[in-house]
């Protein structure tokens, strides 16, 4: 019975992996596998499938949803650097030491591609898997002249290309819709977590340490990611009235990711005042509900059926009650809590009416902003072409990349040299195989793939022993192979524990295949021995020449400071208030981007230290002081920019003017290091103490406006302590 409510409670969970986009793209991997090699086993025989089918694996690696523009050219290095080291490997297949001697420098340039970050690292992968499967080639390959071997690879790899292109482009519609589901799912976790913070205890914002403050670093880091994934699909050329639709509710996400943003402003001080708590429990129950939207909004995308209607919670936001107390407070007091909670409604209330435009858009009762997906998509969209700039950077000893191109040639070398000396040594590529696919650019990723990879294994060898002891018809087999690719390519980043158990059936069902007669029993002791020697080399030479994620937090720091001060020059920027077009929208924009994506790098590079040794880790506490004051920055910034928006009519413009261009000068100074001196710093209150916050919803901004961009300037000043602090700890850690 507890199995049972346990499949009960997951079994939304598991359609929705079931109706992803990365088990769609594994399915159409493996029908493409499929497909070839069994074209060309019938057409020329099994021979002949068997190398055609490892030119379709070299190639399936950099097979991820993509636009339709530019998805030939991305899986084209592949082919092109896998052929040649294919044929190398045959020729040498006899030759074991003229073989090591190829194996390592072709693994040094091959992990070189690291250099081109998501796109580099299959195109890695795709180079190892040629070398290692053209040394699984089966012994009956001698009787084979060396053209009719490269000749099936190429065909294989060829077709595959020509496979892949067309399946992205068939699938381009349905990819978008997965897109953004994923998009929502991701934007519901993160809604989730921040309505518990409207009922937890009070918690310094800058204390990382806590969980829930950790979750939502990690969960906007994520969403960052996510979105960047799917603005590539979704906003590639929107011409279609759907592609629009899809579009425009991305675009709607963006909006809802900074109103949650700006829904932490005055949290803290609210939690403090216990006549509050009440309020604040009704809108985190409200706040749940919009999250609930958004999932059902998620499911029927994925299931493709027109969503439920959604009920605006604005009636239910409108009957709450607070404090009264809106007398003007003393200077310590702050303004009155009162207020403070009905801005806090007001900003749920903005999500609210996204939720609303988004279910409006969904059902096709609303129409998207066409010009302003038109005018934006080819700035949001990642480019295709491949460029030269990162080689630039690469030739330098403290390079990651380099680093990890000499640690994975090492690796391999070693790997390959107990491979001869072991007794069995029949299937010696598969301790390379295992360190390919576990050794990875940081220590957390490293650990995380030895340890699936060791558990995956031993639950792959079982499952394929019971299969094999199940006799099952040549068809059975090809079916079960089929389907173990599709996990194995599906998951692969997603998941990689269940990458590594289809692997493991997809290579020893494919061995008894195409060695009939063989052992299948001493096949998986192999397997599982050689799994565990791959991954002890793997984890050891992790340590070696090793790239500690401290060694990037100083770049990702500047970097992260730099994408700051430019939001804050553009969000307070007058131009936006007098521009007849909408080009200072789309600057404020791309600024936007730019400054999450920096954060989401930082926050993932901390993340990842966490699994390093306590002796080479970054300071932590500061920048995760740093990493809290930056998202506060965001939010101080982000309510400016929707007063200036939304209600600039409530605006005394000669009282705020000079201020906002005054503010994103300063702020800019103090975060790109050119501060000023304290009676040179920029307050907007009065000589006399701060102004009068009026009531916000009945009267002049002005006041409030000013308050935000002092708020903006002290967190900014806060942002570029823990920045320096950081920079200093780091300059005084030992050298490793």
């Amino acid at each position: 019975m507890p199995l049972r409510r346990y499949l009960e409670s997951h079994k939304d969970d598991a359609l929705r992996v079931a109706l992803s986009y990365f088990v769609t793209n594994g399915l159409s991997a493996a029908l493409g596998l499929l497909v070839i090699s069994g074209s060309v086993h019938l057409l020329v025989g099994a021979f002949a499938a068997a190398v055609a089918s490892v030119g379709v694996l070299v190639c399936i690696p950099p097979d991820q949803p993509a636009p339709k523009r530019g998805k030939f050219w991305q899986l084209l290095p592949a082919l092109l650097i896998g052929l040649p080291l294919f044929l190398a490997v045959q020729v040498l297949h006899a030759a074991p030491i003229q073989l090591g001697l190829l194996l390592v420098p072709a693994s040094f340039l091959a992990f070189l591609g690291g250099a081109w970050g998501k796109r580099g690292l299959p195109i890695a992968i795709s180079a190892m898997f040629a070398m290692i499967f053209s040394m699984a080639i089966p012994e009956r390959s001698n009787s084979a002249t060396l053209w009719n071997t490269g000749l099936y690879f190429t065909v294989g790899g060829v077709a595959y290309l020509i496979w892949s292109t067309l399946a992205n482009a068939a699938l381009n519609s349905r990819y978008r819709v997965q897109m953004l589901a994923d998009t929502l799912l991701a934007l519901v976790q993160l809604m989730r977590t921040q309505a518990q913070q409207f009922t937890t205890a009070t918690v310094t914002p800058t204390d990382t340490d806590t969980p829930l403050i950790g979750a939502l670093l990690r969960q906007q880091a994520t969403l960052a990611d996510q979105l960047q994934t799917a603005r590539d699909i979704l906003l590639e050329s929107p011409r279609t009235p759907r592609r629009q639709q899809l579009a425009g509710m991305l675009m709607l996400v963006l909006e809802m990711r900074d109103h949650l943003l700006v829904c932490e402003l005055d949290l803290d001080t609210l939690k403090s005042h216990a006549g509050h708590a009440p309020m604040l429990g009704t809108l985190s129950q409200v706040l749940n509900t919009l999250a609930d939207g958004i999932e059902q909004l998620a499911d029927a995308l994925l299931q493709a059926r027109m969503p439920a209607a959604f009920t605006s919670q604005r009636a239910r936001l409108a009957d709450l009650r607070w404090e009264q107390d809106t007398t003007s407070p003393s200077v310590d007091a702050g303004p009155p809590p009162g207020i403070l909670a009905r801005g806090l409604a007001s900003r749920i209330g903005h999500l609210n009416d996204e939720v609303c435009k988004m279910m409006a858009l969904a059902r096709g009762e609303a129409q998207p902003d066409v010009g302003l997906v038109r005018t934006t998509w080819a700035l949001f969209v990642s480019p295709t072409a491949w460029s030269w700039q990162p080689v630039a950077a690469l030739w330098s000893w403290k390079a990651p990349s380099m680093r990890h191109a000499i640690r994975a040639a090492l690796a391999i070398g070693t790997a390959y040299g107990i491979s001869l000396a072991l007794p069995w040594g029949t299937h010696d590529y598969w301790i390379l195989l295992t360190i390919v696919v576990v050794l990875r650019g940081s220590l957390a990723q490293t650990l995380e793939r030895r340890n699936s990879r060791v558990i995956g294994t031993l639950i792959g060898c079982v499952l394929a022993g019971l299969l094999l002891y199940a006799h099952l018809t040549p068809l059975a087999m090809l079916m079960v192979v089929t389907l173990a690719q599709a996990f194995a390519h599906a998951f692969a980043i997603k998941r990689y524990l269940v990458t590594a158990v289809a692997a493991t059936v997809l290579g020893l069902l494919q061995v008894h295949m195409l060695s009939s007669g063989a052992s299948s029993s001493f096949d998986l002791v192999e397997r599982m021995a050689d799994t565990l020697i791959g991954v002890s080399i793997a984890w050891a030479f992790s340590y070696v020449l090793p790239s500690w994620e401290r060694n990037q937090i100083t770049a990702l720091v500047t970097r992260a400071l730099a994408a700051q001060a430019r939001h804050a020059r553009v969000a307070l920027d007058l131009w936006q208030l007098k521009a007849v077009d909408n080009e200072p929208e789309l600057q404020w924009r791309l600024a936007r981007r730019e400054a999450y994506d920096s954060l989401s790098a930082l926050v993932q590079a901390t993340q990842r230290s966490l699994s390093e040794p306590r002796a080479v880790r970054p300071p932590l506490e500061p920048l995760g002081r740093l990493l809290a004051y930056s998202y506060q920055l965001l939010a101080q910034l982000t309510s400016v920019k929707t007063m200036l928006l939304r209600r600039r009519g409530h605006l005394t413009h000669h009282q705020v003017d000079a201020p906002l261009r005054q503010s994103g000068d300063t702020i800019a100074n103090i975060l790109t290091g050119h501060r000023l001196p304290p009676s040179a710093a920029t307050h907007f209150a009065a000589p006399d103490g701060p102004p009068e916050l009026n009531d916000p919803f009945e009267g002049d901004l002005s006041a409030w406006l000013l308050r935000r961009l002092d708020l903006a300037t002290d967190i900014a000043d806060e942002l570029r302590n823990n920045a320096d602090q950081v920079i200093i700890d780091l300059a005084r850690l030992p050298v490793h």
